[in-house]
């Protein structure tokens, strides 16, 4: 899920911003990776004079996104962080857990295809959050916005997690010491590059940080390439053994298998900017092929060629001499770096739009400023207090990707189509509402569990793993 966007050119969407029930729509053209949002290359100020004038404006953009590019921007959403992890989830769930990865393949390109049918029953919906307002009114709105933010916060903290690991490993034998900071030399370097980050939250024109979502893409890339490099060219032997399976670690395997599927809040955006949106259909089962295919092969890789030893981040466990693995680490923590304005964007927008209209633009900049500042500091504390990169990966996918990606576009099918469905397509939803359910408490508990646990003996040499 790394930033996504098509390479060959960007793909205009629409995206209702904000969480009232007053209904504006913006022109889009970048995509936010974890949480899938959009941002608007709008300037603020523009939004602001709309917002000021009172008037509901709705900016409509021609519908003319082809099969293909649809194809690519949706394979490009479900890419990203969940990948560096699936070795390491095969590994620990054993083989016969693949299974569960391409079962929860096959409900999300389902799910997927229930939220365009939810679009055609209200012209107007054109978001994940207004097809919850469609369901349930205000409150849908309003739960569905505060899993949108909360997968932003907790997808942010991994980030910055994965951004230490990775750093101090690139950089290592590298020493600092600050005498009045009590801090490692990996906690110092972190601090460092999300300092260097930190100015980009400032920007206040949208469109001047849309660059950044280019370089995500390409930095997935590189790592999928490097971790193929490294079995083909690397020396390395994949004659490790996987187990059958673990079912104890059945539960906490499946949140990171379910965070790597989340991409379901910007699909209804991709689905108005089809020229012919009746083939959404075949686009859902094509790309998640797709990337279930990646995955399961990624997985079956890592795990054949480092056995037990492999990281939770599989660039981790690449051998450190091989040019591919310095590309790899590299590109993971560049990654994160170019995350953190372009994910803080949508709460950004409603920051400002929150504020008295009559408020200066520079003042409002100055807020949001501030405020994005003190959230990125927060994130930063987090991640170097549970720097667990799994089990926060983990619970993240049990506690909101389950949610977003299974629970709520089944809910939202079934009381919107209420007087449509059929019997057995009842059934079929309000199975997957349990089994969605099921499987995100018992994620949710055990991953809390583990976490617990790694922070009760985090001053031992050895993590406890999954």
């Amino acid at each position: 899920m790394w930033d996504k966007i098509s390479k060959h050119r960007k793909n205009e969407i629409d995206m209702h911003i904000g969480a009232t029930s007053d209904v504006q729509w913006v022109s889009c053209h970048v995509c936010l990776e974890e949480s899938k949002l959009c941002v608007c290359d709008h300037s603020i100020k523009n939004l602001n004079s709309t917002v000021e004038n009172g008037i509901d404006i709705e900016h409509h953009v021609e519908a003319n996104g082809s099969f293909a590019n649809t194809v690519i921007n949706m394979i490009g959403m479900l890419i990203g962080l969940g990948q560096l992890s699936t070795p390491y989830a095969l590994e620990t769930g054993g083989w016969a857990s693949a299974s569960l990865l391409v079962g929860l393949g096959i409900i999300c390109t389902y799910s997927s295809q229930l939220l365009g049918k939810c679009l055609d029953k209200n012209l107007k919906s054109r978001s994940y959050t207004d097809i919850g307002q469609h369901a349930f009114g205000r409150k849908g709105r309003i739960l569905a916005a505060t899993f949108i933010y909360l997968e932003i916060f907790m997808a942010l903290v991994s980030y910055t997690i994965s951004l230490h690991d990775n750093l101090i490993t690139v950089l290592s034998g590298t020493h600092i010491k600050v005498p009045w900071a009590k801090l490692s030399t990996s906690q110092l370097l972190t601090s460092m590059a999300v300092l260097i980050a930190l100015p980009s939250l400032w920007l206040r024109d949208l469109s001047s940080i849309s660059f950044l979502s280019s370089g995500g893409i390409i930095m997935s890339l590189l790592i999928f390439i490097s971790v193929a490099c490294t079995a083909i060219f690397g020396g390395v032997k994949s004659n490790h053994k996987i187990p059958i399976l673990h079912f104890h670690n059945i539960p906490a395997v499946s949140g990171l298998y379910i965070f790597s599927y989340a991409g379901h809040i910007v699909f209804p955006n991709l689905y108005k900017a089809m020229k012919d949106p009746s083939r959404f259909t075949k686009v859902s089962i094509v790309s998640f092929t797709s990337v279930t295919a990646l995955y399961t092969a990624l997985a079956f890789m890592g795990a054949k060629l480092f056995g037990p030893e492999v990281n939770p981040q599989i660039t981790l466990s690449m051998p450190r001499h091989l040019l591919v693995t310095k590309i790899a680490l590299w590109a993971t923590v560049l990654t994160p770096m170019t995350k953190y304005a372009l994910e803080f964007a949508p709460l950004a927008i409603q920051i400002e739009r929150t504020l008295p209209v009559k408020m200066s633009p520079r003042l409002k900049m100055i807020i949001r400023g501030i405020l994005g500042s003190i959230l990125l500091l927060l994130i930063l504390a987090l991640a170097l207090s549970v720097p667990y990169f799994e089990y926060v990966l983990s619970l993240t996918g049990s506690l909101v990707s389950v949610a977003i990606c299974v629970i709520f576009p089944c809910a939202f099918y079934i009381k919107i189509c209420w007087h449509e469905i059929s019997k057995p397509v009842l059934i079929l939803n309000l199975s997957l509402i349990a089994f969605g359910t099921l499987l995100g408490l018992l994620g949710t508990i055990s991953s809390s569990k583990l976490l617990i646990i790694s922070l009760s003996t985090k001053k031992s040499s050895v993590n406890p793993r999954i």
